[in-house]
C-alpha cells in the first residue's frame, strides 16, 4: 500500500472534524501528489505531540523557522510507509527520544494551516507520542530549543492548534 493510499484510509477512519476531514480527503483527490512537498497546492504533514503522562508534561520544540513552540513534525518523505510512521519518525528525529510510541487510536486532530509560497497549506494530521519513563531528549538542527512544559503552561507559550491538540490528547489519556 502507497503512504497516498494510508492517508486516505486513515483520513476516512478519523471520526471527528468531519467537515475538515472532507477537505483533505478532497485536497488527495484532486492532488494525487498532494503527500509530497512539492505539491504547492499544500500538502498532507504528519506531526505527534511527545506527551509524558506519567509527569503531566509535554516536550515541545521550538521552531527554527517560524519561531513559535510546536509540537514535532513535518513532511513525509518517500520511506514512510504510514502516516503513522511518519508523525513518530519525526517526533523521533526532532525530539532525540528513543524508544517513542505512538498513543492508540490514529489521530489525534487534524489542523489546515496557510504556509509560505511557493506552496499554499499545510494539511496536518496530528498524532501523539509517549515518551518512556525517564526520557531525556536533545535538540536537533530544526530546533532553536527543546523543552518540556507543564500541561497548563502550554498555553502560554503555544497557539490554539498546540492547545487543542494537548485537550484532544489528554482526554485520550
Amino acid at each position: 500500500m502507497s503512504l497516498y493510499d494510508d492517508a486516505v484510509l486513515v483520513l476516512k477512519g478519523y471520526e471527528d472534524q468531519d467537515e475538515l476531514r472532507q477537505a483533505y480527503l478532497d485536497h488527495l483527490a484532486a492532488h494525487p501528489d498532494g503527500m509530497w512537498k512539492a505539491c504547492h497546492a499544500g500538502h498532507v504533514t504528519a506531526s505527534a505531540l511527545v506527551v509524558d503522562p506519567g509527569q503531566g508534561r509535554v516536550l515541545l520544540t521550538l521552531h527554527k523557522k517560524l519561531r513559535m513552540w510546536l509540537q514535532m513534525g513535518g513532511h513525509c518523505e518517500p520511506g514512510d510507509a504510514t502516516l503513522a510512521a511518519a508523525a513518530l519518525r519525526e517526533a523521533t528525529e526532532e525530539s532525540g527520544i528513543p524508544g517513542l510510541t505512538l498513543l492508540p487510536g490514529g489521530p489525534v486532530r487534524l489542523d489546515r494551516h496557510p504556509i509560505p509560497a511557493p506552496c499554499h497549506w499545510h494539511f496536518d494530521v496530528q498524532y501523539a507520542a509517549l515518551a518512556p519513563q525517564g526520557a531525556a531528549h536533545t535538540i536537533s538542527d530544526e530546533s532553536l530549543d527543546l523543552r518540556w512544559f507543564a500541561y497548563d503552561e502550554v498555553a502560554a507559550v503555544a497557539d490554539d492548534s498546540v492547545v487543542r491538540l494537548l485537550e484532544g490528547t489528554r482526554a485520550r489519556l
